[in-house]
């Protein structure tokens, strides 16, 4: 009897591994770091994954599952995510199932059987249901080949998302030593990084670290000014799209849905005050395309597995970048060019700086003081005047290499630079001498009252009218002098602290610049108003476009007679391959990404037959 070597074994599993690839995903080639984190996992090593949303992560897991013995247990924050995650595998011929609330008692019986027959190779199950006494004496009879934990962001307080039941996913290692765990996530910075390595007492795991860069996604901040008439004339500039509006409170999110809906756009609200059946029948009409638009609080977010979001509309300001970053995140998970636009208001910030420090405050903790550093983060986020996506790479320790991502509002329409070094030593002595002669820092909008020379209490209790710097600055308005403030404070050149309220304060770099003067050069405020743009730098995509709506329309039909959402059909990606190409042969829509071999049988005469009318009809 012949041994095969070790790299014979290895030939032969990646072989294995690329023929399931084509076989049911339809796909010839891996994306970034996929192959290199299923080889760590085939090796039965703990890892840990970030990937950006819309990069892949669920194959890295998937995948093994198929070409290995055993069971895989996927455990998910979201009851709502798994039946569409299972239907997805069971699409393309994957056996895999899930167990949470909304099943019946006999249900959940039927899934076991086939759990524990060894038929069903990936198990979707939630924390709090996999940690019952029952649910770890059932694993401890099934032959678990690993575990993936997916979102582990969940696990740490110091990421936006921390779920208590995440912690106890500790026992895991502890009653399964020999098991491997996955962990992924596509939020997390170094230091929550650590926590989940830590957390889920991973050993000597393998990290995978893809960035946190999404190319295909473009970044706009515009100044809030009738909001509602804003949105409805970007969705409008969008066709038929999907989108998803984030809005701070329940209230918003009905209004602004209502108003979206006189306008003739389908939309509708969702927030974790509506009812669980209420919450789950428009999330399942989002998926199915019914409507166009969800306007919702952040309780809408990992749940939706839905890769043809096209924009995220930011009507309030995100409380931190982690959560921003997490939002926007929706859009375009299938790789194609989507779009994410922020609403910033002042207002907005002082309204939930406000709310923080009226927050009662835990004794051991200095969760208001996180919170308003979180907050003032995004603030500089959204007064920033250069590259966006550099700034939100920066913030997770990631960079790019180009000074511009095209991508960007800042990028696309650059301001104009121009010598503000007088302008700013006047700003920066002003800050520095309030501070010398009061021993206490004040805000924005007191330095300003100081630089324009106006009289009112506080300036005349606390002797800052008797300032040299008091009213050497009437050549411009106080908007003007707030705006430089706040540049100033992007640029580094001041910082925002918290003593009550935010007050400003010198930076090593402002400090530099006043006693060495240094130039300083700031942007002016671009004249008309910014453009709302839709595609950007290599995701132009050149394709029929009447097609791939007539496509579209036969996927829905589809979706709707299987009772599975549409992206379960076909993805987007997918369907404008097809309306590129334009396949009339079973061959050639074999050739198409994401055609498996169930799915071409199931649907290569429907869409060539489909094409081939569309063909006709424009020919004759």
């Amino acid at each position: 009897m012949m041994h095969m070597s070790a790299q014979q074994q290895t030939d032969t599993m990646q072989d294995a591994l690329r023929t399931a690839l084509k076989h049911y995903f339809g796909f010839d080639d891996f994306r970034p770091f996929q192959r290199e984190i299923i080889d760590a996992v085939m090796q039965g090593q703990d890892v840990l994954a970030l990937l950006p949303t819309g990069g892949g992560k669920s194959l890295c897991y998937q995948l093994p599952a198929l070409v290995s013995q055993g069971l895989t247990v996927v455990v998910s924050p979201l009851i709502a995510l798994m039946k569409d995650q299972v239907d997805a595998l069971n699409a393309v011929g994957i056996p895999g199932t899930y167990l949470n609330s909304t099943l019946s008692s006999e249900e959940v019986r039927v899934r076991l059987r086939r759990v524990e027959s060894g038929e069903i190779k990936l198990l979707y199950v939630a924390p709090e249901r996999l940690l019952t006494t029952n649910g770890l004496e059932r694993l401890a009879q099934w032959n678990i080949a690993r575990f993936a934990i997916d979102e582990a962001h969940c696990i740490s307080e110091w990421g936006h998302d921390f779920r208590p039941e995440y912690r106890r996913l500790a026992e895991l290692r502890q009653l399964f030593p020999d098991v491997p765990i996955i962990a992924m996530t596509a939020t997390a910075t170094a230091r929550v990084q650590r926590e989940i390595a830590h957390q889920l007492r991973l050993r000597e795991p393998r990290e995978f670290v893809a960035g946190f860069n999404r190319p295909n996604l473009t970044y706009t901040v515009i100044k809030k000014s009738k909001p509602n008439e804003q949105v409805l004339r970007y969705i409008k500039e969008r066709g038929e799209e999907s989108g998803i509006i984030y809005c701070a409170s329940r209230k918003a999110t009905e209004a602004v849905a209502e108003f979206l809906r006189t306008a003739g756009i389908p939309a509708a609200p969702y927030h974790a005050g509506m009812d669980n059946h209420e919450r789950s029948s428009t999330q399942e009409a989002f998926l199915r395309d019914r409507i166009r638009v969800i306007c919702a609080t952040t309780a809408f977010g990992m749940g939706v597995n839905k890769p043809n979001v096209r924009f995220v509309i930011h009507y309030d300001l995100p409380k931190s970048i982690e959560g921003y970053y997490q939002e926007t995140g929706r859009a375009g998970r299938d790789g194609l060019a989507s779009s994410c636009l922020l609403l910033f208001s002042r207002g907005d910030f002082a309204k939930q700086a406000r709310l923080l420090e009226e927050k009662e405050e835990k004794p051991e903790g200095h969760e208001r003081m996180h919170a308003f550093d979180a907050l003032s983060r995004m603030v500089a986020y959204a007064e920033n005047v250069t590259c966006r996506r550099q700034d939100l790479l920066m913030y997770f320790g990631d960079s790019l290499p180009d000074q511009s991502c095209n991508g960007c509002d800042n990028c696309l329409e650059p301001r104009e630079r121009f010598d503000a070094t007088t302008i700013a030593q006047k700003f920066l002595s002003c800050v520095y001498r309030i501070r010398r002669a009061s021993g206490f820092a004040v805000g924005l909008k007191h330095v300003v009252d100081v630089l324009t020379g106006k009289m009112n209490d506080k300036i005349t209790r606390f002797g800052h009218d008797r300032l040299s710097t008091f009213g050497i600055g009437t050549e411009h308005t106080a908007k003007d002098w707030e705006r430089i403030g706040r540049e100033l404070t992007a640029r580094g050149f001041l910082c925002t602290s918290q003593d009550g309220f935010p007050v400003l304060s010198l930076t090593d770099l402002g400090r530099r610049a006043l006693t060495e003067r240094e130039p300083v050069f700031l942007t002016r405020q671009p004249k008309k108003a910014k453009t709302f743009e839709v595609q950007v730098g290599d995701y132009q995509d050149e394709y029929n476009r009447d097609l791939f709506e007539t496509l579209r329309a036969l996927r829905r039909r589809l979706a709707e007679e299987r009772d599975i959402p549409a992206y379960v059909v076909f993805s987007d990606v997918t369907l404008r391959q097809m309306a590129r190409e334009a396949p009339t042969t079973q061959e050639a829509f074999r050739a198409m990404t994401g055609v498996g071999d169930k799915k071409a049988a199931e649907y290569s005469d429907i869409f060539t037959s489909e094409i081939e009318n569309f063909l006709k009809q424009r020919t004759s």
